[in-house]
Order: C-alpha cells, then sequence, then structure tokens
C-alpha cells in the first residue's frame, strides 16, 4: 500500500477531529522573479498571531501545506516557476508539531497517523519537479527544522533565536526525517549530538553560525537583508554560480568504520548517564544506526513506527505533563498572595560567608543588581567570602558571560562586615549559617534589631522548623523560609516555606524575589523536609534499611531502577554526603518515628567517612572496603521486588499524607514539580505522582490515584474505523 493510500481522508479523520481547535499555520505564496529572470515560488508560514505564539504543525496545517505544495508542482511542471521556497513570519520558521492534543490521542495507530502526514508533506519539496529552498528566518524547533531538511537547500539567519532537535527531552524522536536525513547530511557523531545528547543536556540549542558550519545550513546571513540575500543566493544555486559544498557529508570509510562504533559508544554513554529506563534516547540510537543504509524510504517507516509507539506511550504523556508544570504551573505558583504586596528589595544582607552564604550573594547581585553585605564571626571569614565572590564575577567575565565594565559594578556592589549595624538599610536578610536551630534563633535575634520593620528575614534550612527558627523575633511574620538546592545558581527550584505567622506581604516579596532570581518557587507548609527532602528521605531510608538487613548496595540500587532517578541511592547518598543523609533520616525518623527509617550505619559509615571507591577520574568502582565491613552485619536480605515494591507503597502512603493530613502543597501537580525542578526527576516519569498511579501504588495504599485521569499512555494498539 502506498503512502497516499495509507493516508486517505478517512484515515486522517480521528486525527483531524482531535485536533479540531488546532491554530492552523496557512502558507501563504507569493511569486518573486529573481535577477536571471526566473521565478521562484515563496510560501511564508503564518499562523496570524505574534511572536508569543510561534508557528506549529497541526493536521490542518499540514494537510493546507500539502495542498499548497501540491498546486506548486502543476505549476512547476507547466513552467511557471523554476523554484519553491519556505520561510516564516518574523522571527520564527516553525516550533515543530502541535503537540496540544496528543494526550488525547486513543490509540497506537491514530498516534501514526501524525509522523505518516508529516513525511508526506514535508517529502513532497522532493518532487516538485524544481530545487526546493527552505530559508530558516528565526526559531525552528523540531519539526521547524525539518521542514529545512526535506528540502534541497537551507539558509539561515546569523541572528535566529533557537535551533534544535528537542524531541528525546520530551520522550520523542525526530519522526519527519531528522533522523534519518541529518546523519546523512552531517556525519553520525554530529547526528547524534544534536539528536541525543543536546537534548539530554537541558535543551542546549545551536547557534546559527554552529548550524552554518556543520552544513545543514548551506548559506548564511545578516537578519537586516535575510530574506534579500537569500533570494539572492538562490538565484545563484539556480543559474550555477554558486556551488553549494556540504564537508560533513558521510564518506564509505564513516558508514563502513565509524558508525556503529558511534553508536556503540553512546550507547555506554547513556547507560551510565541515565540508566536504561527512558525509551527515546535508545529508540532514536535504533533510527540513527538504520540511516545508515541513506534509505529515506525505510528510514521513514521506521521513524513512523517509532514515533507512534512512543506517542501512545507511558513515557511521553509523562513528559507532557511534566512539561506543562514546569511551563505553566510554575509560572503562576499555587497560593501566591498578589506580586502588588511584595516590598521592595533595594539592598540584601547575607549572615555567614562560607560557601553556601557566598554563592547566594553572587547569585542575588548577579539578578537583582542591588547592594549585597555579607556578615561573618570574624574579619578573615568575611574577607575570604568576599574575595570567593568577586574571583567568581572574574571568572564569569573571562568566561564572556559578562563585560568587563559590569564586572567591576558587580564587585563594586558587594561588600563585607562584622558589625551587624552595617544591616541597618537591607530590606532583605538571607542566613546561611550552621543548620543548629538555637544557631539561626540567636543570629535572627540579633540582626533584627538592627532592621527596620519592613524588613523581610529568610531562612535557607533544608531540615528545621521555620516558625521555631523565628521563636525570638520580635516579628516573626516577616519571617520566610527560602530553600535552594545545590548547587545555587543552577538548580532552578526554590522551596518557599510559609509558617502559621508569616503574612501576605512578606510571603509576596518571597516570591517575586525567587522569580527575579530567575527561579521557580513552590510554596509549602513549615513540616519536616517541606517537599523534595520528605520525598528523598523515605528513598534513602528505605534504601538503608534493606542495606542494613543484608541486602547488597548493588541489588538495592537495580531494585530502584524503575523509578527512573537520576542516580542511583548509593551515588546519591555520596553525593549528598554520608553525615547530610544521616541528618535528614534522624530528623524525619524523630518527626514520624513509624514511617521513616533511622540507620546506625549510616552513622558509621559517616564517621568512616567512604562509601564509594572511585578510580582516578572519579569513576565508581564499586563499595569501599571499610564500608562493605560496616554493612556486613545483616542478615535478612530482601529481594528486589519486594524493595521495590516497599518504596513504591511507602512512597504512596507518605506523599498522600503530605497532600491530605498535612496540607504541605495545594496538590499533586506541585509534590511533582517539586521533584522535577529540585531532585531532577526525570520528564519521562512525569514526576513521582503519575508513576505511582500507573504502577499500582496509589490504589494498594488509599484506594485512589493523585492524578484524574492517571498519566498514562495507550496500552495497546486500535484498530481505526474502516
Amino acid at each position: 500500500m502506498s503512502t497516499s493510500d495509507r493516508l486517505q481522508h478517512h484515515r486522517l479523520l480521528p486525527l483531524v477531529e482531535l485536533t479540531s481547535d488546532e491554530v492552523v499555520t496557512h502558507s501563504f505564496v507569493k511569486d518573486v522573479p529573481l535577477p536571471s529572470g526566473k521565478t521562484l515560488a515563496l510560501v511564508t508560514l503564518d499562523n496570524g498571531r505574534d511572536h508569543t505564539r510561534p508557528n506549529t504543525m497541526g493536521p490542518a496545517t499540514l494537510l493546507e501545506l500539502g495542498r499548497t505544495f501540491d498546486a506548486l508542482t502543476e505549476r512547476a511542471a507547466r513552467g511557471e516557476i523554476d523554484a519553491v521556497a519556505v520561510t516564516g513570519k518574523p522571527f520564527i520558521l516553525a516550533a515543530g508539531a502541535d503537540l496540544s492534543r496528543v494526550g488525547d490521542i486513543p490509540s497506537v495507530e491514530v498516534a501514526k497517523l501524525l509522523p505518516q502526514l508529516g513525511h508526506y508533506v514535508l517529502g513532497k519539496q522532493a518532487t516538485f519537479g524544481v530545487p526546493s529552498f527552505v530559508f530558516t528566518n528565526g526559531l525552528a524547533l523540531g519539526g521547524g527544522v525539518e521542514i529545512g531538511l526535506n528540502a534541497d537547500y537551507r539558509t539561515i539567519d546569523r541572528n535566529a533565536a533557537a535551533f534544535a532537535l528537542p524531541e528525546v527531552f520530551l520522550g520523542l524522536i525526530p519522526g519527519w526525517g531528522g533522523a534519518t536525513i541529518l546523519p546523512n547530511l552531517i556525519g553520525i557523531e554530529n547526528a547524534l549530538k544534536l539528536v541525543v545528547e543536546n537534548p539530554l543536556k537541558q535543551n542546549r540549542m545551536l547557534k546559527p553560525q554552529e548550524v552554518f558550519e556543520l552544513g545543514i545550513a548551506d548559506a548564511i546571513f545578516d537578519s537586516a537583508t535575510f530574506l534579500e540575500d537569500s533570494l539572492l543566493w538562490a538565484d545563484k544555486v539556480l543559474t550555477g554560480t554558486v556551488e553549494v559544498k556540504r564537508p560533513n557529508v558521510p564518506g564509505k570509510v564513516e558508514r563502513m568504520v565509524k558508525w556503529d562504533a558511534a553508536i556503540g559508544i553512546a550507547r555506554k554513554m547513556l547507560e551510565s548517564r541515565i540508566g536504561t529506563v527512558p525509551k527515546s534516547p535508545y529508540k532514536a540510537l535504533e533510527l540513527l544506526k538504520a540511516a545508515k543504509s541513506n534509505d529515506r524510504a525505510a528510514g521513514f517507516e521506521l521513524e513512523d513506527d517509532a514515533l507512534a509507539e512512543l506517542i501512545s506511550g507511558d513515557q511521553f504523556q509523562a513528559s507532557i505533563y511534566a512539561f506543562n508544570l514546569v511551563q505553566k504551573r510554575a509560572k503562576r505558583p499555587a497560593g501566591a498572595p498578589d506580586k502588588a504586596l511584595a516590598k521592595r528589595v533595594t539592598k540584601i544582607g547575607v549572615i555567614g560567608a562560607g560557601y553556601m552564604a557566598s554563592q547566594f550573594a553572587l547569585l542575588f547581585v548577579r539578578r537583582l543588581r542591588v547592594p549585597v553585605v555579607i556578615t561573618d564571626l570574624d574579619q578573615a571569614h568575611v574577607d575570604k567570602g568576599v574575595a570567593y565572590i568577586h574571583d567568581e564575577i572574574g571568572k564569569l567575565q573571562e568566561k564572556g558571560r559578562i563585560s568587563p565594565d559590569e564586572a567591576n559594578r558587580l564587585r563594586a556592589l558587594v561588600t563585607g562586615t562584622t558589625d551587624k549595624a552595617d544591616f541597618a538599610d537591607c530590606d532583605w536578610v538571607i542566613e546561611a549559617v550552621f543548620e543548629e536551630l538555637t544557631v539561626k534563633q540567636d543570629v535572627f535575634a540579633e540582626v533584627e534589631q538592627y532592621l527596620s520593620d519592613e524588613a523581610v528575614l529568610a531562612t535557607n534550612t533544608s531540615s528545621l522548623s521555620v516558625e521555631q527558627i523565628g521563636a525570638k523575633l520580635k516579628h516573626p511574620e516577616r519571617l520566610v523560609g527560602f530553600h535552594f538546592f545545590t548547587p545555587v545558581a543552577v538548580m532552578p527550584l526554590i522551596e518557599v516555606v510559609k509558617t502559621p505567622q508569616t503574612d501576605d506581604a512578606t510571603l509576596s516579596t518571597a516570591m517575586v524575589t525567587a522569580a527575579a532570581l530567575k527561579k521557580n518557587a513552590v510554596i509549602t507548609a513549615d513540616t519536616p523536609g517541606f517537599v523534595v527532602n520528605r520525598v528523598l528521605a523515605k528513598i534513602l531510608g528505605e534504601a538503608m534499611h534493606a542495606v542494613d538487613d543484608g541486602t547488597p548496595f548493588e541489588t538495592v540500587d537495580k531494585a530502584f531502577a524503575p523509578l527512573g532517578l537520576p542516580m542511583a541511592p548509593s551515588v546519591l547518598l555520596d553525593l549528598v554526603g554520608l553525615k547530610v543523609g544521616a541528618h535528614v533520616l534522624d530528623t524525619h525518623h524523630a518527626a514520624f518515628p513509624d514511617r521513616f527509617y533511622r540507620s546506625e550505619n549510616l552513622h558509621r559509615l559517616a564517621e568512616h567517612g567512604t562509601l564509594l571507591e572511585k578510580d582516578s577520574k572519579g569513576k565508581v568502582k564499586g563499595l569501599d572496603k571499610g564500608a562493605a565491613k560496616i554493612l556486613s552485619g545483616g542478615k535478612s536480605p530482601w529481594t528486589e521486588q519486594d524493595i521495590l515494591r516497599r518504596l513504591e507503597d511507602g512512597l504512596a502512603d507518605e506523599i498522600h499524607r503530605m497532600l491530605v493530613d498535612d496540607h504541605v502543597v495545594e496538590a499533586p501537580e506541585d509534590i511533582d514539580l517539586c521533584m522535577i525542578l529540585g531532585a531532577g526527576f526525570p520528564f519521562q516519569m512525569g514526576g513521582i505522582t503519575p508513576y505511582l498511579d500507573r504502577v499500582g501504588a496509589s490504589e494498594r495504599v488509599f484506594g485512589d490515584t493523585f492524578q484524574h485521569p492517571p498519566v498514562r499512555g495507550v496500552t495497546a494498539p486500535v484498530e481505526a474505523a474502516a
């Protein structure tokens, strides 16, 4: 059966009806006479919206574009046009497929229609009978990139805002030719970076110059005359006065020797970095490996099958759920007071001059551009803290992140003191001192006497009661928890902790300040561990309980793998530190002794100081011999199945209690948002609550699900109606 037969109108009806509210990107055609006397038909993609709503490619858009391409093919056959080019509305080519309704796709069969339609329509650029061009005049993501890949020639604007194939980040693969065409255009190693590595590096984008140097674009022009220059260049291609060279097109040696080896290296890298739970990166590797044959028809069919499987699967639906949390819910935090209540923050005080305090000061001065003063017990510590901050500013300058003038201005804004009276004109004071209740109480009580009544006090505590920290304050209503995650500059979450006394003006100031720091803030109640540490304490507690009973750490790590955690429990403990891990478990055991495990062995490990043996490059070789001896006393090892079942049910129970009993946050979505942004839970799991629903733990523990309906894919193929 031909592609056109498979895409008869009755087959497309389920997809078209599903996306009946699509914002259609229209195809506008204009004939452009070229200097040589030839005529180029210019297709402009435009959805009629401003830059905040990029062009996207849904079924209606593709069908219209297909009709436009068919008409141009007929005109080319009549000799009316000599070339066809596609470009976009100002600053935007296209942001790829319209995924707004994919969560409602009812079957694998319907899921397959979208990649088939994309291949069918974009592939028409190869059958015009005249050369095809794409002028990438701005943002091009996913399917937007693939519009160009399906054409004969491509140009790019030197200032294009974004260029990437981000599908693997969302649990998909480039399914409109990207996985098949790209490696045959720029070589397998370059394609692996674009298709697999970059999406997994926080969705790294390519700069236009990189696009040109790789050979994805054949020419690059300045924005002011981009369209004019692209048209002139196209004319030269048509007349043969410009010869297009693509240095990265793979030859026989690459196909015979390097191709499979590069795929094998990439697979090992993925297994070590992300484990084997995520499906899309490995599916992408399969497609890139198959692309070695340079058979587009076969490659496109593989893309159709792969994309249908992924779109209809659990991981993609979870990715869309997670993506919406980060893009929408995080931008409108639940329970946040009116922004108009926020107080102005014109000067920052940081209590402490150690590593964490210095990280805070650096972040505040970079983002807020206001004076920052740090303090500590003696001048030596203060001077060391200020020197560290100044040095970090210098490193930003060396990397070209800030100009020399800006670096000088930032350094001038950072000062140090041992006199708390110098905090008198601070609007915001945050402490980063030792995690001891009396220490934090005393430093706040001491500094409060110098502050105005309007100043906000913030604590970065990760485990102590914020309300108790403020017990000695005259104005506890001005205290708020402001819990960062390390590394401070990188991790996007701040848990904003509201005590029973915290007033709306203080809470609003905290939320507005978090946004100014370019962080996502979630408001939590003042309960042990807040959100992230309470969930992690449950995870680490179950891991140590199994180990203490005699289960090898290797078995525990393997048992936890289905959660798709960014790292195994042993590596997580090694990262956060054994003393910190022991403290976290102790704190939660003290608060909830019947539900959180306390490990005496973890305290012994902390005294020993080492859990994992590593080589000179930091690669884990196994359990440290001394650590193994400490953990050798258990006589009742657990099976992998027992460990996972106990963990899942324990998490479902604890998170349900956090929501129903303790009202830590407003909804399960906030738990998931915290775990994604604060603990690195992968998008393809959707956070923790969709996972617990899918594996049945929610039903087992409290007879319901967290999500209504649960976030899951289509479990079995459904035959399309004849």
